[in-house]
């Protein structure tokens, strides 16, 4: 998808986003070619905004450890060398704290499924994730928006009627008590935005859409901007036309803070 990944490199050159955060699957098999344009990628798009990324399914090497019989640290060894060292980053930036979870972890016991199909897929979190997670939230100024980065979507997809993350109720529910305000997250190759009503607090849930040809339901590529502000949370879809080669404006919701 060249023409797509131009027009984003384009798009964030000339708006200059506060941050650009990459929900994963920066790569299709996890080869070293492609964590090289990738790494091109995010060097191109630092160098006018902040960035966050965390690691998808596609961009773990899972056959290496499989079930973690040897070291599972070898399952992302592509992804440090070539995209950052850190699959949890965390990044601060004036009003917002983005905390980035991997919850793309390979196969372990806990990823498992009756269906052979979800091998490798599902994602997957630990209590000990969210605990870090709250625990940067808790250090943060009063009033920064919670937002948490990861790849799998927590919400059933509309077409593929499935949750890519194992025990999603449960971790939705983690997310409302550490106070996350928004979650950005892929995985499921379909654009949505949802509001997760709480007893405290609604979290919003951003889904991006994919670059790539493997779009469900023939839907075209998409991106989601999203503008943070003291009372409300907007989430903008940006939707691929091939008429005009360039994203359009799509979908959005604004929702209060």
């Amino acid at each position: 998808m060249p023409l797509q990944v131009a027009s984003i490199e384009r798009m964030i050159e000339e708006r200059r986003f506060d941050v650009v955060a990459i929900s994963g699957d920066v790569t299709q098999r996890a080869r070293s070619g492609e964590f090289q344009r990738a790494a091109v990628f995010l060097r191109d798009a630092e160098r006018v905004s902040r960035t966050i990324v965390v690691p998808g399914n596609h961009d773990v090497k899972w056959w290496t450890a499989p079930l973690p019989l040897k070291r599972t640290d070898r399952i992302h060894a592509s992804w440090r060398r070539y995209i950052a060292p850190d699959v949890e980053p965390v990044l601060r930036v004036p009003g917002a704290t983005l905390v980035g979870l991997n919850t793309a972890q390979g196969v372990t016991a806990r990823t498992l499924t009756w269906n052979m199909r979800d091998l490798s897929v599902i994602g997957d979190l630990r209590p000990s994730q969210v605990e870090r997670a709250g625990a940067h939230f808790a250090a943060s100024p009063i009033g920064d928006a919670r937002v948490i980065v990861m790849h799998h979507n927590p919400v059933r997809g509309e077409i593929s009627g499935r949750h890519g993350l194992k025990h999603s109720q449960q971790i939705l529910g983690a997310f409302a008590e550490i106070g996350v305000d928004l979650v950005l997250c892929g995985h499921d190759h379909q654009e949505a935005i949802h509001l997760i009503s709480h007893t405290r607090k609604g979290t919003i849930v951003a889904t991006a859409g994919t670059v790539s040809n493997r779009s469900r339901g023939g839907r075209p590529s998409s991106v989601n901007l999203i503008t943070i502000r003291e009372d409300d949370i907007a989430v903008a879809t940006q939707v691929w036309s091939g008429d005009a080669d360039a994203f359009v404006e799509g979908p959005s919701e604004c929702f209060p803070r």
